[in-house]
Parts: C-alpha cells; sequence; structure tokens
C-alpha cells in the first residue's frame, strides 16, 4: 500500500517525546528519510511535539564558540553586537517554523537551526529572544539576503547553482527531496508515474518546477508565489496534485486535513544556510558550527524533536560542501 500521510495521524498517536533527555537514538542512513508507517499501513505514527521547556532545554545544551573564534569573524561579531540573529524563514511551517500564536514563539528545525546558532555565536540565556524572523517567500530570499535585511536565511532553502551566484551557501544541513501532496479523499495518484497529463501546481522560484520538468509527462504546470496559495489551489481543485519538498508538504499535512502526502520522494533536495555573497568570512563559520552540532548530537536531537517525529529513520547528516552551489 503506497505510504501517505494526513493529519488524522496526529489524533491517534501514542507516543511522546516529554523533554529533550527522553529522545530516543534512532538508526542512521544515507537515503532520503521515508514516511513513518508503524502505525497502520500506510499510516504514519507521529511522536508529540517537544514541550516548550524541552525546546528551550535542547537549545541550551548547544555549544557556544570561544571569544578566539568569534574574533576571527567579523560577521560573528557584528551579530555577537546585535545580540540577536536576524533569520529570514517562516512562521507557517509546522515541522520547520511555526509561530504559536498564543505565545509569539518560533519553533521547529529550521527555526532551532537559527537559535542554535545565534547561542553558538551571542551565548544568550533566553531562547525567546536569540532569534528576529524576517518572513519570505521562494520569491525574496535572495533579496533579503543581498539587501542584509537578515543575517541568514534558514528555510527549507533547497541549494542551487543558480541560487549561488546571487548569495552564499553554507551547508548542506539537511536533504529532503520532491514528493507528492493530493487531497485527501484522492485515491487516484500514488506515485510520481500517476501525475502523467495532470494540472500540478508547484511555487514560482522554486525546485518544484525542475522536478515536475524532469520527472512528469505532459504536465500541465500552475506556478504560484507561496505555499499557502498552492494549498488553495489543491483543494479548491484547480490542481490535481503540488509538488515541492517532501518537508514542506508532510508541514502541510500535519496543518491541515484536507491533504496528504503519498509516495516517496522522487528526487534529492540538500538545503543550506543562506548568507550574503559580501560576509566573506560566514560561510566558513557557519560550516564549522555545523559541524560542532553534528559531532555534538545536537542536530540529530533537534531533528528527532521537529521532522523525526513523522518520519522513520534519521538520516546522517549531509557532507558539508557535498554538493554544487554549497
Amino acid at each position: 500500500m503506497p505510504n501517505q500521510f494526513t493529519r488524522r495521524t496526529l489524533l491517534t498517536t501514542t507516543l511522546g517525546v516529554g523533554a529533550f533527555a527522553a529522545l530516543s537514538a534512532c538508526s542512521s542512513n544515507t537515503s532520503l528519510p521515508s514516511v513513518s508507517t508503524s502505525a497502520a499501513p500506510g499510516q504514519p505514527t507521529a511522536a508529540a511535539p517537544l514541550t516548550p521547556q524541552a525546546y528551550d532545554a535542547l537549545i541550551l545544551a548547544g555549544p557556544v564558540a570561544s571569544d578566539a573564534v568569534i574574533a576571527a569573524s567579523p560577521w560573528a561579531q557584528a551579530i555577537k553586537a546585535q545580540g540577536f540573529l536576524r533569520r529570514g524563514g517562516a512562521e507557517t511551517s509546522a515541522i520547520f517554523s511555526l509561530k504559536d500564536p498564543t505565545t509569539g514563539r518560533v519553533t521547529g528545525f529550521d527555526a532551532g537551526l537559527g537559535d542554535l546558532l545565534s547561542r553558538y555565536i551571542t551565548g544568550g540565556q533566553d531562547v525567546a529572544k536569540l532569534s528576529q524572523l524576517t518572513q519570505v517567500t521562494s520569491d525574496t530570499r535572495e533579496t533579503v539576503l543581498q539587501n542584509k535585511t537578515v543575517d541568514t536565511v534558514i528555510a527549507t532553502y533547497s541549494i542551487t547553482p543558480q541560487r549561488a551566484e546571487k548569495i552564499t551557501f553554507a551547508g548542506p544541513y539537511y536533504s529532503s527531496g520532491a514528493s507528492i501532496q493530493v487531497k485527501s479523499d484522492n485515491t487516484t495518484i500514488h506515485s510520481v508515474a500517476d501525475l502523467e497529463g495532470k494540472t500540478v501546481v508547484t511555487q514560482t522560484n522554486s525546485t518544484g518546477i525542475t522536478a515536475v520538468d524532469a520527472n512528469v509527462k505532459n504536465a500541465q504546470k500552475l506556478l504560484l508565489a507561496d505555499n499557502d496559495s498552492c494549498i488553495a489551489a489543491l483543494i479548491q481543485g484547480r490542481a490535481d496534485a503540488y509538488v515541492l519538498d517532501q518537508s514542506i508538504l508532510l508541514s502541510n499535512a500535519v496543518r491541515n486535513s484536507q491533504v496528504k502526502v503519498v509516495g516517496n520522494p522522487f528526487t534529492t533536495d540538500p538545503y543550506g544556510i543562506g548568507l550574503n555573497k559580501d560576509a566573506t568570512d560566514a560561510k566558513a563559520f557557519v560550516n564549522a558550527f555545523l559541524q560542532t552540532i553534528y559531532d555534538s548530537g545536537v542536530w540529530l536531537n533537534l531533528w528527532k524533536g521537529t521532522v523525526g517525529r513523522f518520519l522513520e529513520t534519521a538520516p546522517t547528516p549531509p557532507a558539508i560542501g557535498s554538493v554544487e552551489g554549497s
């Protein structure tokens, strides 16, 4: 039975991760992650999200750079002087970067990386004040870096040679892949082969475009500006399927019961941390930070409490500088 993920999973789960220390070890492999199917055939199991206290404990367990390391990087010195990291990202991605309307806190895998990077630089103890978020879309990510509105963009930002001509990428820090989202009551689309001749929506300036062009025969592409517009087009029936990174589509399924993810990723999509090209020392600094949280296990613990709630195996962190454009 094809893998599928819907919001219903969250209503039936009995697993939990009540504290940072309780995050259990997972086996590693280098393949793209698959949707967890331990609850029932075709139905993944989701563990409970990290509590605010557990999230804060995880961030505060992250490393802090020495004074000498900071002194060697003008980019890091400037961030330490301002006292927080200005991050470009999202606030509606349920797994990667989601804002709690009650507290105003933004948490998730990307948000956590931003908070860990800020703590590494500033040594801050108040997790809620480590990062300042500027919302970005696939059309504005390069712009906010180029005009220095933000210090970095951490936003499921796929590394491509074309983007690397405009900005600098550190990483990659995670690998996802293009997947398929359909309406929850759809019973005819299970894999990329089923998209032939269908209307497929994806975001402008996204890797979803090349994924569709390279893998779907006779597709009619509908290009829209942002994730919410693509979900709306799918639900309204203006598109048969939505193709984008699996990570983003899983987030959609968490927060919207009208859509589900089917099949497994059919491309490889490495995510990088976007930086301004003028900050020539920033890439080496951020890559050293990433290697530190890889080696210490902090990266894996963050993955387990966010993305790992919905995927059955923990991936090995991708090798830094391993893809074109990084």
